[in-house]
């Protein structure tokens, strides 16, 4: 009984877990409408794509190119403005360099030709002093190779003085050390060109400019390009180049860059108090120095040449007289040579005229920077305003005070207080 239960169970539950599969078939209907076939418009839009890429690269890559090559260009040529300035600058460290050897060696003739023509004067006055004492004992043949010894002597003193104030050896060594300070100056200024960067051919222009007209103001041979040492007339020394062939720009707009009206008319003070006082005071003494340099240059032989002439005469009848003049004549000649060129006078007038040329300078440095209308061309205002107040050893207040006083009529003061 049981068992039976349990069977019809079980029939009952694997019944139920049947699955009922059912599919209903829908019969094909008849094609009426056909749809036509779209073309595949996708490869299409791919390739426009494609080819708006390759010419916007194509395009880019043509400006890339031209933008590469002007920036190449300008490359190339500043780095062949760059090289000039630094042949330039080799040239003015190798004159730098001569100036300074050559300054050493005529100073060094100046020394010698001082103490040999010294030497020589004073032997022959000591050998015609001895002479005019033994005339009366000394036999004929010993006074005559006494006076022919010291006139011989007196002669070779009067052509090394005509030699040495010819060439004024310290006048020489002065022009070189003042070749040397500037050209060390220029070198500095182009070294700071470079340093600064991005020059140009008009930097170049200007560097070269410089340095000929060194040249041409501190000359190195002594024949032919020699400067006069004794000339008719003070003039300054003179070793920029001249602006007269450079046109002025004529644009003149609102002060920028540095410039206000206030600053071109203290610039203007400055320039007449160096013009009326500075340059007036050492155009005067220049004057002074050239005018003993000439008269010392032509007492000198003059004295040793007399000197030679008079001791033919000792020992003739016993005179006093002619024994006298070649003692007198001989001690001034050395006298005079020792302050001539001992006290370095040629030296001195040199001195002279290299300051009046620095204010001279400074006066067509200020001038010609006015002149420039174009402001942007200037340079800058604050600082020429600076540079002038340290060439001329004063503060940029102190400058402005001198350009204040100046145009209130007071000039009592000098405009440099270096010198």
């Amino acid at each position: 009984m049981v068992c039976l239960q349990i069977f019809s169970a079980a029939n009952l539950s694997s019944s139920s877990l049947k699955t009922v599969n059912a599919a209903i078939h829908i019969p094909k209907l008849p094609r009426v409408f056909s749809t036509p076939q779209l073309p595949k418009t996708k490869p299409l839009i791919e390739d426009f794509i494609n080819v708006s890429r390759h010419r916007i690269n194509t395009d880019q890559l043509e400006k890339n190119s031209v933008v590469l090559t002007t920036q190449s260009h300008d490359r190339n040529t500043n780095d062949i403005i760059i090289i000039k300035l630094y042949a330039v600058l080799e040239a003015v460290s190798d004159r730098v360099e001569m100036h300074h050897n050559i300054a050493q060696q005529r100073n060094n003739w100046n020394t010698l030709l001082l103490n040999s023509i010294n030497m020589i004067t004073l032997t022959a006055t000591t050998l015609a002093g001895v002479a005019s004492a033994a005339a009366t004992t000394c036999s004929d043949s010993s006074l005559l190779a006494l006076k022919l010894s010291f006139a011989l002597l007196f002669s070779a003193a009067t052509g090394l003085l005509l030699i040495i104030n010819k060439i004024n050896p310290s006048q020489l060594t002065e022009e070189q050390r003042n070749a040397t300070r500037l050209f060390k100056q220029l070198q500095r200024q182009i070294q700071t060109t470079i340093a600064i960067g991005n020059p140009s051919e008009e930097d170049v222009k200007d560097a070269m400019d410089k340095v000929l007209a060194l040249d041409k103001a501190y000359p190195l041979p002594l024949l032919g390009a020699m400067l006069e040492k004794y000339p008719a007339k003070f003039e300054p020394a003179v070793w920029w180049p001249s602006n007269n062939g450079k046109p002025q720009s004529k644009k003149m707009g609102k002060m920028k860059n540095g410039w206000s009206e206030e600053l071109e008319m203290e610039m203007r003070e400055v320039v007449e108090v160096i013009k009326r006082k500075d340059a007036e005071d050492y155009n005067r003494l220049g004057n002074i120095a050239l005018k003993i340099n000439k008269s010392l240059a032509v007492a000198g032989p003059l004295l040793t040449g007399i000197a030679a002439v008079g001791s033919t005469f000792i020992g003739n009848n016993g005179s006093s007289l002619a024994a006298f003049v070649p003692l007198m004549a001989g001690s001034l000649a050395a006298a005079i040579n020792t302050f001539q060129h001992g006290g370095q006078v040629g030296m001195v007038f040199e001195m002279y005229r290299g300051s009046a040329g620095f204010f001279n300078f400074l006066e067509t440095s200020i001038e010609s920077t006015l002149s420039e209308k174009d402001l942007e061309k200037r340079e800058n205002g604050e600082l020429f305003e600076m540079k002038m107040a340290l060439k001329l050893g004063r503060s940029i207040s102190n400058l402005r005070e001198l350009a204040s006083k100046s145009a209130t009529g007071d000039m009592g003061e000098f405009a440099s207080k270096l010198f």
